[in-house]
């Protein structure tokens, strides 16, 4: 993918999307990498047993995939250079099914005078919002 060009953005131009299955599967495997073993994200019993309707994707691994999109679409991840979301609402993953994490990114502001532009991100699974004011700056410096 070429590298964008800040002088042909546009505020309110989708700059990138993408659909990503989460399953249990990318679960072990972030916790492994990321040392986060709370039984919350791999075990039915103690989700429940805690009052959540199932097993969690961890956070940061759902924040990590909807800014892969803005990653992918900017070529280079030292172009993001700020990245925050609020998390709203917990993803949940389905033992045989998954989750679909779909990401869209807008961008929102232009500063041509800084060469950056702030992209904001909608995540959603099954058509509800799941990070909440996500926005990305990313630099064309």
């Amino acid at each position: 993918m070429p590298t964008p060009d800040l002088n042909t953005l546009v505020v309110g131009d989708e700059v990138a999307n993408a659909e990503h299955l989460i399953t249990r599967d990318s679960l072990v495997r972030y916790a492994g990498a990321s040392g986060d073993f709370n039984p919350i994200h791999y075990r039915d019993d103690i989700a429940e047993f805690v009052g959540l309707p199932g097993v969690l994707a961890h956070g940061m691994l759902t924040m990590g995939i909807a800014i892969q999109t803005v990653v992918d679409w900017a070529g280079d991840p030292s172009r993001v250079v700020d990245y925050q979301v609020r998390f709203t609402r917990p993803v949940v993953v389905d033992p045989n099914d998954g989750a679909t994490l779909t990401v869209s990114a807008k961008a929102a502001v232009i500063e041509a005078e800084n060469q950056r532009a702030r992209i904001d991100v909608i995540a959603t699974v099954d058509g509800r919002t799941v990070l909440g004011k996500a926005q990305a700056w990313v630099s064309f410096a």
